[in-house]
Protein backbone atom coordinates (compact mmCIF):
# COMPACT_ATOMS: atom_id res chain seq x y z
CA UNK A 1 0.00 0.00 0.00
CA UNK A 2 1.52 3.13 -1.33
CA UNK A 3 0.64 6.97 -0.32
CA UNK A 4 2.01 10.47 -1.40
CA UNK A 5 1.70 13.57 0.68
CA UNK A 6 3.46 16.71 -0.29
CA UNK A 7 5.52 18.97 1.82
CA UNK A 8 8.08 22.05 1.46
CA UNK A 9 8.11 21.23 -2.54
CA UNK A 10 9.10 17.88 -1.64
CA UNK A 11 7.38 14.60 -1.92
CA UNK A 12 7.10 12.05 1.04
CA UNK A 13 6.29 8.33 -0.86
CA UNK A 14 5.18 6.25 1.97
CA UNK A 15 5.01 2.39 1.85
CA UNK A 16 3.73 -0.40 3.78
CA UNK A 17 4.59 -3.85 3.69
CA UNK A 18 1.95 -6.83 5.82
CA UNK A 19 3.50 -8.70 8.07
CA UNK A 20 0.58 -10.04 10.11
CA UNK A 21 -2.89 -9.47 10.13
CA UNK A 22 -3.80 -5.49 10.29
CA UNK A 23 0.24 -4.59 11.04
CA UNK A 24 2.70 -3.60 8.65
CA UNK A 25 6.01 -2.47 8.32
CA UNK A 26 6.32 0.80 6.98
CA UNK A 27 9.20 2.88 4.43
CA UNK A 28 9.39 6.26 3.22
CA UNK A 29 11.32 7.95 0.68
CA UNK A 30 11.44 11.79 -0.06
CA UNK A 31 11.93 12.90 -3.74
CA UNK A 32 12.27 16.41 -5.15
CA UNK A 33 13.52 19.00 -7.37
CA UNK A 34 15.89 20.44 -4.86
CA UNK A 35 19.28 18.75 -4.27
CA UNK A 36 20.84 19.33 -1.08
CA UNK A 37 25.00 19.10 -0.65
CA UNK A 38 25.75 16.28 1.49
CA UNK A 39 22.20 14.70 1.73
CA UNK A 40 22.39 11.26 0.91
CA UNK A 41 19.20 9.60 1.43
CA UNK A 42 16.94 11.36 -1.17
CA UNK A 43 15.45 9.44 -3.44
CA UNK A 44 16.41 6.33 -0.81
CA UNK A 45 13.66 4.19 0.96
CA UNK A 46 14.04 4.77 4.47
CA UNK A 47 12.41 1.94 6.84
CA UNK A 48 10.92 3.07 10.24
CA UNK A 49 11.71 1.45 13.18
CA UNK A 50 9.58 0.22 16.15
CA UNK A 51 7.65 -2.00 13.90
CA UNK A 52 5.03 -3.21 12.75
CA UNK A 53 2.71 -1.00 13.44
CA UNK A 54 -1.56 -0.15 12.49
CA UNK A 55 -2.07 0.91 9.00
CA UNK A 56 -3.10 4.05 10.50
CA UNK A 57 -0.18 4.47 12.85
CA UNK A 58 2.32 3.69 10.13
CA UNK A 59 0.91 6.34 7.40
CA UNK A 60 1.21 8.81 10.40
CA UNK A 61 4.80 8.03 11.53
CA UNK A 62 6.00 7.93 7.86
CA UNK A 63 4.58 10.70 7.14
CA UNK A 64 5.71 12.84 10.24
CA UNK A 65 9.45 10.97 9.81
CA UNK A 66 9.06 12.29 6.27
CA UNK A 67 8.02 15.47 7.28
CA UNK A 68 11.38 16.32 10.12
CA UNK A 69 13.66 14.79 7.31
CA UNK A 70 12.54 17.59 4.55
CA UNK A 71 13.10 20.22 7.61
CA UNK A 72 16.21 18.84 8.33
CA UNK A 73 17.13 19.06 4.83
CA UNK A 74 15.58 22.47 4.08
CA UNK A 75 16.37 23.98 7.36
CA UNK A 76 14.20 25.94 9.75
CA UNK A 77 12.52 28.97 8.51
CA UNK A 78 11.26 30.06 11.68
CA UNK A 79 12.42 29.73 15.40
CA UNK A 80 10.27 29.15 18.25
Amino acid sequence: MQRMVEYRGFEIHVDLQPTSADMFDVWFRIDGSIEAPGVLALAERIKIRGGPFSRRLAYLVAEIAGQAAVDVILGLTTRA
